[in-house]
C-alpha cells in the first residue's frame, strides 16, 4: 500500500506579497514580518512549486509530439518551418518568469527561520533545484537568457532591462544551483515520498551536462568534455549507491505467452518503493487523480514508421541485418521476434483490455483514422488496461518524474561521447535495459558489444541519418535512448543537442503502416466490410531492401526541410520592444 503525503498532494497556494510593509501586523494576513519564522514556513512555500514540477506530465503521451517519433493529425509549425514570431507571450511573458522570480524571493528570506539546520537545508535545497530546472527549461528553449538571481523590485532596471547571458553561462549558474542542492538535499529514506531528494538533484545535473557537453561537442565549441565528464562521474555515483535497479515488473494483465515488464512499469498503482523511481509523482483516490490513460487513448496521434524501424530484433540487430526479421505486411510481422518494447508500447492484438476486472479482450486491428491514429501505430505505453483507471481523470497510477533508466542511459552516453567506454560500462547500463526484455524459455535480448555492425538504416540515400558520421557505438546508444525513453519528452531535446535536425527530413517519420491488398482485407472484415483506407492518401517509396511499398499518408506535404533556427525558438516582438538589450534568436 502506497503512503500519501498531504505535504505534497495538498499543495498550500501561499502568495506572498511584494509591496511595502509597514510596521504593524495583521492577524488574518500572512506577511514577510510573521512567516520567515520556521522550517515548515519554508516547506510550505516550496510547495507551491511543487504543482509546476509536472505541468509538462499533464499528458505524456504527447510530449514527443514535436519529434521524429510521432505523427500528429495536423502539421507540427515546427517540423514544418511555419512558425510565425510571436507578438506576445511565446515563453517570454512575465508569467513566464513567475517560478525564478518566488525563487529569488525565498532565498532572500529564507535566513531569519530558526530551526535544525537540515532541515532548512532540505528546504533550500528544493528552491536551488526548482530555479535550476526553470533555468534549463528556458535555456533548451531560448539559448542565451538573462541571469537573474535575486529578489527584483520596480527600481532595479539594470536587472529588468538586462542582455541575454550566454547559454554556457547560464548553464553553468545551473550547475552552481544543483551542486549547491545536491549538498543540501536528504537522502530519499530520510524524506516524505515525492520530496526532492539528493539521487533526483543528481540526475538532473548528469541531465544537465549531458545536454550541454553533447550541445557543445556537435558545434564544434570547446570543453565539451568538462560536462560529459561530470555526467559521467555523477551517474556513476548515483549507479554506486546500488539503492536502484532496473525492475522487471510482474505483468499484471498480459495474454499468455506475451509478458509486458515494460509496459507494466507505467502502470503502477505505487512507484514509491520501486528501485526504478527516483522521484515519483503520487497520486490517490480523491485527492489527486490523472487522466493519463483515457488521454492516451483518445490522444489522436501515430508513432512514426521511421520510429517502428528503430526497433532492434530479439538477436541484437537492426531490422536491414537480422535473419528474424518477418517483413511488414501486416504490424503483427512487424512486431515478431524483435524487441519487446515495441508490442508494450504499440498497440497489437496481445495488448489486454479487461471490461469486467478479470476476462481480457483484445482489439484485432488499430484504428487509422486521422482523429484516432492517423499511422495505424497507436500509442499504448501508458495505456492502463483496467477501465476504472480508464474514467476521464480518475486514475491513481503513479508516474515516474524521475526514473533510473535514464541515469544509466547518461552515463553510457557521456562515457561514448568522451572515447572513454568499456564493455563493462555497457553491460551496466545498455545491456542491463536490454535484460529487462528476456523472456525465460523463450529467447535472450541481444546484447551490444563496444563494436557493433553498421546499420544499413544508418544512412538514408547515401547520406547520414544524422546530418552527420557517428561510430556504430554512438548510434547504438542513441537508439536504444530513443526507445527506452519514448514518449517520456526527452527526444526534441535530443535532437536538438545532437544538431540532428536533419532527422525530420526523412518521408518516414511523417508515414504510416503498410497498405496492401491483405490488410485492407483485414480491415474490412473487423469494420463491417468498410474499406478504412478508402478516403486516404497513400506514399509509394523503394525501400532500404530494394522492395517498392504504399505506406499510410497522412499529410499533403510529405517533403520537409530543416532550418538551424528551428533549434531555439523566437521571442516575441513585444519583448524586444520593451528591452532594447534583447537581441532576436538567429534566422527569425
Amino acid at each position: 500500500m502506497k503512503i500519501k503525503y498531504n505535504s505534497i498532494i495538498f499543495v498550500l497556494l501561499t502568495l506572498f506579497s511584494a509591496c511595502q510593509i509597514t510596521d504593524t501586523v495583521p492577524k488574518d494576513a500572512i506577511t514577510d514580518l510573521n512567516y520567515w519564522k520556521k522550517p515548515d514556513d519554508l516547506k510550505l512555500f516550496a510547495n507551491n512549486l511543487y504543482t509546476t514540477l509536472s505541468t509538462t506530465l499533464s499528458s505524456p503521451v504527447t510530449l514527443d509530439n514535436q519529434s521524429d517519433n510521432v505523427v500528429t493529425g495536423a502539421q507540427n509549425n515546427i517540423l514544418f518551418n511555419t512558425l510565425a514570431v510571436p507578438g506576445s507571450g511565446g515563453g517570454w511573458s512575465s508569467g513566464d518568469w513567475t517560478n525564478i522570480r518566488n525563487c529569488n524571493y525565498f532565498l532572500s528570506h529564507y535566513q531569519t527561520v530558526v530551526g535544525a539546520q537540515v532541515d532548512i537545508n532540505q528546504y533550500l535545497g528544493e528552491i536551488q533545484f526548482f530555479r535550476a530546472v526553470e533555468y534549463f527549461y528556458k535555456v533548451r528553449r531560448f539559448g542565451d537568457v538573462p541571469w537573474i538571481d535575486k529578489n527584483l523590485n520596480v527600481t532595479d532596471s539594470t536587472y529588468l532591462m538586462a542582455a541575454r547571458a550566454p547559454m554556457k553561462t547560464i548553464v553553468d549558474h545551473i550547475i552552481t544551483d544543483l551542486t549547491a542542492a545536491i549538498t543540501n538535499l536528504k537522502t530519499p529514506d530520510l524524506l516524505d515520498a515525492g520530496r526532492i531528494n539528493k539521487y533526483a538533484a543528481m540526475q538532473m545535473l548528469a541531465r544537465v551536462c549531458l545536454y550541454e557537453g553533447t550541445y557543445l561537442k556537435y558545434r564544434n565549441i570547446t570543453d565539451y568534455q568538462t560536462y560529459l565528464t561530470t555526467a559521467a562521474t555523477t551517474t556513476d555515483a548515483i549507479m554506486a549507491t546500488g539503492k536502484y535497479d532496473i525492475v522487471k515488473a510482474t505483468a499484471q494483465y498480459m495474454i499468455p505467452g506475451y509478458p509486458l515488464y515494460y509496459k507494466q512499469q507505467f502502470n503502477q498503482e505505487d512507484l514509491t518503493n520501486n528501485k526504478e523511481c527516483i522521484l515519483p509523482q503520487i497520486f490517490t483516490t480523491g485527492l489527486l487523480m490523472q487522466g493519463l490513460s483515457r488521454t492516451t487513448d483518445e490522444s489522436g496521434l501515430g508513432a512514426s514508421k521511421d520510429f517502428i524501424e528503430d526497433f532492434l530484433c530479439t538477436d541484437g540487430l537492426p531490422i536491414a541485418l537480422s535473419p528474424l526479421y518477418k517483413g511488414d505486411d501486416s504490424t503483427q510481422m512487424e512486431m515478431t521476434n524483435r524487441d519487446p518494447r515495441l508490442r508494450n508500447m504499440i498497440d497489437n492484438k496481445n495488448l489486454p483490455y479487461y471490461l469486467d476486472g478479470t476476462k481480457p479482450i483484445v482489439y484485432p486491428v488499430t484504428p487509422v483514422t486521422v482523429s484516432k491514429c492517423p499511422t495505424g501505430y497507436e500509442i499504448f505505453k501508458f495505456r492502463t488496461p483496467e477501465p476504472a483507471q480508464n474514467e476521464a481523470g480518475h486514475s491513481t497510477k503513479d508516474w515516474f518524474l524521475f526514473r533510473y533508466a535514464e541515469v544509466l542511459l547518461i552515463n553510457a552516453e557521456a562515457k561514448a561521447e568522451l572515447g572513454t567506454i568499456q564493455q563493462a560500462d555497457l553491460d551496466k547500463t545498455i545491456n542491463k535495459l536490454r535484460a529487462r526484455m528476456d523472456e525465460p524459455g523463450s529467447f535472450v535480448m541481444g546484447t551490444l558489444s563496444l563494436n557493433p555492425p553498421v546499420d544499413p538504416l544508418a544512412t538514408i540515400n547515401g547520406n547520414p541519418k544524422y546530418g552527420y558520421a557517428v561510430s556504430p557505438l554512438i548510434f547504438e546508444i542513441r537508439r536504444e535512448r530513443r526507445i527506452e525513453l519514448a514518449f517520456e519528452g526527452f527526444r526534441w531535446d535530443d535532437i536538438c543537442r545532437w544538431k540532428a535536425g536533419k532527422l525530420i527530413e526523412n518521408p518516414k517519420t511523417m508515414l504510416g503502416i503498410v497498405v496492401n491488398s491483405g490488410v485492407v482485407a483485414r480491415y474490412k472484415l473487423y469494420n463491417g466490410g468498410t474499406d478504412q483506407f478508402a478516403n486516404r492518401s497513400l506514399y509509394n517509396l523503394t525501400d532500404w531492401n530494394g522492395q517498392t511499398k504504399t505506406l499510410l499518408k497522412i499529410y499533403t506535404n510529405t517533403s520537409r526541410t530543416w532550418a538551424d533556427k528551428l533549434y531555439l525558438t523566437p521571442l516575441p516582438t513585444t519583448q524586444l520592444t520593451l528591452n532594447p538589450h534583447l537581441t532576436q534568436n538567429p534566422g527569425w
